[in-house]
């Protein structure tokens, strides 16, 4: 594995790579690797003859009350995971490298990113969405592999690849959990004991509500009811951003679950820990010929 710390070195790697008839897929991170990561450098791994991984911890999309500066970080360990997994090149990129002196130019996300966690997070998509942009300029790969625990992130990046007609590819890889159902997140390391058990209760209420949708109720407001119900009971949020059911690929609010199914997504804050979780529900199929 080869450690990268500049952007020009990186783009020729993988120029010469496809120059050659190779493929590259390429992992953006923020780093403190978890398996979550891991799962997607292994789908790159096993899809592409290059792959390239990032760790940028990107102040855009930090407001500024928000944890930036203690944001978990441990390059070593980082390294030697990615080197364990296959990765080709590790880019390790300094904040002034990507921002230097005089850097102005943003990417305006558009109407998805005045949703959700863009009301509780102003500018933070207007980050994400300038960070991938580059780093996909710099990469250049034919893949690109996120999670589908951010799923509002990565529709917008989706938008932002087919809008300004990049030539990269999107795959959304379903969130890795840990055994007692919380989903990995680097964020995780904040919890006390007490608040890690409560924060479980998020996907435990979740999952209440695609149990009621599988049972046959289509309407949004009982299955929201019965995931606001489970949710106080079991993690007893500090407070709620928000909870909805919303269409799969707009993420905008939907009023009842129809064939295509949608997405139970929701932020929570446990103690100072603020916890994002979504759940692909589908209503049952109906049998041919039923009525």
């Amino acid at each position: 594995m080869r450690i990268v710390t500049r952007g020009a070195d990186l783009r020729a790697l993988s120029r010469r790579a496809r120059q050659s008839g190779m493929s590259v897929g390429f992992v953006p991170t923020m780093g403190y690797l978890h398996e979550g990561h891991l799962a997607l450098i292994r789908r790159a791994r096993s899809e592409h003859h290059r792959i390239a991984v990032s760790v940028f911890v990107n102040p855009l999309q930090f407001g500024p009350k928000e944890d930036f500066g203690r944001y978990p970080r441990d390059e070593v360990r980082d390294v030697r995971l990615c080197r364990d997994a296959g990765c080709d090149w590790f880019f390790l990129p300094r904040v002034r490298a990507l921002y230097p002196p005089g850097f102005s130019t943003t990417v305006a996300p558009g109407p998805l990113a005045a949703l959700w966690e863009g009301v509780e997070r102003p500018g933070h998509f207007r980050g994400v969405a300038t960070i991938v942009l580059k780093l996909l300029n710099l990469v250049e790969p034919d893949m690109l592999y996120l999670g589908q625990k951010d799923i509002q992130q990565a529709r917008i990046v989706q938008s932002m690849v087919r809008d300004l007609d990049l030539s990269t590819r999107v795959t959304i890889c379903p969130t890795v959990r840990e055994r007692d159902g919380l989903a990995l997140s680097s964020r995780n390391v904040y919890l006390g004991p007490a608040e890690r058990l409560r924060a479980t209760g998020m996907i435990r209420a979740m999952r209440e509500g695609r149990a009621l949708a599988r049972s046959g109720t289509h309407d949004a407001r009982p299955i929201l009811t019965r995931v606001r119900r489970t949710l106080r009971r079991e993690a007893r949020p500090d407070s709620v951003d928000y909870l909805a059911l919303v269409d799969p690929v707009t993420l905008e609010p939907i009023p009842k679950l129809e064939r295509g199914g949608g997405f139970l997504i929701g932020a929570i804050r446990i103690g100072k820990t603020r916890l994002i979780d979504n759940l692909f529900v589908r209503p049952p199929l109906r049998r041919a010929g039923g009525a």
